[in-house]
This record gives structure tokens, sequence and C-alpha cells, in this order.
């Protein structure tokens, strides 16, 4: 086995562990056991189990950010957009179950610090630029968007985890369910939203 070859097994190993038992929970004893390898070729390519954890979060990190990303960039209306958005992350948890446990597990919403908060952060500031724009054509208090971004991307990510182990919806019922409540709220709700993507609904409104 080549070196990349063998640095890239470590990785795909360690991401299993660390989703399953979280860091503390992994060593590097079970790392290279499993591996089929001695614990001085971990240390030898990653300097320990930090340096392993780091590379997993960053891989995470950088799928995630460029879905999201690129669903916000794209042309569309605002609502198609943040249902984009909420696809991406759906799309995400979907794909990549393993590494989502492991940014939810680093840091839930909600919390200040860790790579999931820091990554929600990022994706928020993208959503305030889309409210604003939104705010401005009905006539409101511009000032207030960063507050609703918060609003909106903590309830997706807050939806994502629930999802994560529960799901007796598909993703595209959980997305247009949650642009429902964002975007109607409580009194203008549909009775069977649907995503303004679905050729079956109508033309949306932003």
């Amino acid at each position: 086995m080549t070196g990349h070859d063998r640095r890239e097994q470590l990785v795909t190993i360690a991401r299993a562990l660390f989703a399953e038992r979280g860091f503390e929970g992994t060593s590097v004893e079970e790392i290279a056991a499993t591996a089929g390898v001695s614990k001085p070729v971990v240390y030898e390519h990653f300097g320990g189990k930090e340096g392993l954890y780091a590379v997993v979060v960053d891989r995470e990190i950088a799928a995630l950010t460029s879905s999201v990303t690129a669903a916000l960039t794209n042309e569309g209306t605002s609502r198609q957009l943040i249902e984009r958005a909420a696809l991406a992350l759906l799309d995400y948890i979907d794909g990549s179950t393993e590494g989502f446990r492991i940014l939810v597990r680093d840091s839930p919403p909600g919390h200040a610090t860790g790579s999931f908060a820091s990554l929600i952060s990022d994706v928020t500031t993208q959503v305030e630029h889309i409210l604003v724009d939104v705010f401005e054509r009905k006539g409101l208090d511009s000032e207030a968007a960063p507050m609703y971004a918060q609003m909106l991307v903590g309830m997706v990510a807050m939806t994502g985890q629930w999802w994560l182990d529960s799901r007796p919806f598909a993703k595209e019922v959980v997305a247009a369910h949650v642009v429902n409540l964002a975007w109607h709220g409580l009194t203008g709700i549909e009775v069977q939203p649907t995503l303004s993507t679905d050729p079956a609904s109508p033309d949306p409104t932003a």
C-alpha cells in the first residue's frame, strides 16, 4: 500500500470510529488495529489522534460548505435559494451521515464554538444577504434580517439533527415543511407544502 493509500485508509477508518464513539471514545490503538498497522504508522502520517481528527473534520466542513455555498449562489428566487440551502444540508446528512455525526458531536447548534457552530455561522452570514434583499423589497426593517437568518438556519440545523436518526419523511418533504414554516409563518402555513421547484407546485413568489 502506498503512503497516500495508507493515509486515506486511516482517514476512512478514523471517520467511522469518530462518528460512532466520538473523539474521546476513539483511541489510536483502535484505529491502528482496525487498519492492521502499528501505532507508529498513525503517528507518522498525522502526528497523533488530534491531527487525524482535524483532517477528518476539515474534509467534512469543506464538503458541506461547498454544497451549501453552491445552493446559495445559483440563480433563483429568494424562496428557491432557501429551499436549496435546506436541501443541501439534508443531502449532506443523507449521503455523509458519519461526517454529520462527527460535526454535530463536536459542536451542536446553539454552542458558540466548534466546527459545526463555525460552519453554521458562515451559512447564516450568506443567508443574511438573501433576507436583507427580501426585507428591503417588502418594506421591512432590513436591520432585523441577521436575527431572522439565525432563526432560519438554526431551524434547519436542528431539524436536520432530528432527521438524522428519525427519518419518517423523505428529505424533500422535510425541506418543504421547513421552508413552509419559514416562508409563511404559522398563520399562513400551507396544508400540503411542496418545494417550489416541484413541477406540480404553483409558481413561487419572492
